[in-house]
């Protein structure tokens, strides 16, 4: 299968992988704060009586919008040109777009405007995506795509912390924290913005049109079994991921029914944290070291499992600390070697962004269709037993996908 990449120069300085990592920094923030505490609780003001419906249609309605939104906009980041680079002027557009959303989420007084202007943060965040991700493919060597992976998914768990602290410590409203994250998003993609350098791409590393990069983006599947399984192997860590943190709120206050919800979120957060950070820039390094992904990524879904089972045996809050640890280091160790497995299995050079858009419907989408699914979970299926232990499975699925890549160690 070929590489994406063609003709590399030395990799990235380690100041160009900061500012990288402080744009993924600013868009974690203001993604993942607002789903593990704005939204919820903007909800329940606005309609408490259905809080966990309207949250599972607030984030499907995300979900949909990204099953169209992130194959089209890596296609159309893969044909434009301009003076600032294809990938920068996405990331760009994207960034505005996603400040103006959140302020208009932070204005939204009913569920439906919540989740219009929610849609429209989250587009923003998909066309940021769609330029950074490929940028990987675009700038950076194989054998270090780890290390830089790690300044994609590091920033995650530093992110919701960093929102979730600002938020808890301003103690500003709904309304105030929303822009808080916006202007926080902005300050944090600046540095890259400003200093990113690209290439102009020749004529055959450019699709012939949209049509063809999004003819090529959906075929890739069919036709590469490698890149199918790397699909499929993401879609569902991710999903059994989502299953087991997206009502971590609510299940610390119906569940363990703790003595405080909010400050509980918070300190097993921070243990999710050092556990993530570690895990993603350790897995990430390595594995460029070693050349070896898949067992990685492999070992990373079933050490998630485990964190779901042990909530599953005995929920309790001290179990529910264990578990974070696990989920971090599972989770944190999969998604930076996944980054870079699944660049390593993009079978057209000329549709990066394209092809890495379906990849990141695989990371997104669940984020998003989680809360729908485990809200039915929780309603008709038994409660947070069920859910953890569907998560659990689900994560093993992932793991068992990823063993079964051939083209890449």
């Amino acid at each position: 299968m070929a590489d994406a990449t063609t003709a590399l120069a030395a990799p990235p300085t380690r100041a160009w992988t900061v500012r990288f990592a402080f744009a993924w920094l600013g868009l974690w923030a203001a993604q993942l704060a607002p789903v593990q505490l704005l939204l919820p609780l903007q909800l329940e003001d606005v309609d408490a009586a259905h809080k966990v419906r309207d949250f599972g249609l607030v984030n499907g309605a995300a979900g949909i919008a990204a099953l169209v939104a992130l194959p089209v906009f890596g296609a159309l980041c893969d044909r434009t040109r301009s003076r600032f680079g294809r990938r920068r002027v996405w990331v760009a557009g994207g960034v505005a777009g996603f400040v103006v959303g959140l302020l208009l989420t932070g204005l939204a007084g009913s569920w439906p405007t919540v989740m219009a202007a929610w849609v429209l943060a989250q587009l923003g965040m998909y066309a940021a995506m769609a330029g950074l991700t490929a940028t990987i493919a675009d700038q950076v060597p194989p054998e270090h795509r780890g290390a830089v992976s790690a300044a994609v998914y590091g920033p995650q768990a530093l992110g919701i912390v960093l929102g979730l602290g600002l938020i808890t410590a301003l103690n500003t409203g709904v309304g105030a924290s929303y822009a808080l994250l916006a202007v926080v998003l902005a300050l944090a993609a600046l540095p890259w913005l400003l200093r990113a350098r690209e290439a102009a791409p020749a004529a055959v590393e450019r699709p012939r049109s949209v049509a063809a990069a999004l003819r090529a983006t959906w075929i890739a599947p069919s036709r590469h079994p490698d890149y199918a399984w790397a699909f499929a192997g993401r879609l569902l860590v991710n999903l059994g991921n989502a299953l087991g943190t997206t009502y971590l709120l609510y299940f610390l206050t119906d569940g363990l029914r703790v003595d405080d919800p909010e400050g509980s979120l918070l300190i097993l957060t921070l243990v999710y944290l050092v556990a993530t950070v570690v895990a993603t820039w350790g897995g990430g390094v390595l594995s460029d070291r070693t050349g070896r992904r898949r067992i990685f990524a492999g070992a990373a879904g079933l050490l998630q499992a485990l964190a779901c089972a042990t909530l599953v045996i005995a929920p309790s809050w001290t179990a529910t600390l264990i578990a974070g640890v696990l989920l971090g280091l599972g989770y944190g160790a999969y998604t930076s070697v996944d980054q870079a497995l699944v660049t390593q299995v993009l079978p057209d050079a000329s549709a990066v962004a394209g092809e890495l858009g379906v990849m990141n419907v695989a990371a997104v989408v669940p984020q998003a269709l989680a809360p729908l699914l485990a809200a039915l979970v929780i309603a008709s299926l038994g409660g947070y037993g069920v859910l953890f232990t569907l998560a659990g499975l689900t994560t093993v699925l992932g793991a068992v996908s990823v063993a079964r890549i051939r083209s890449v160690r």
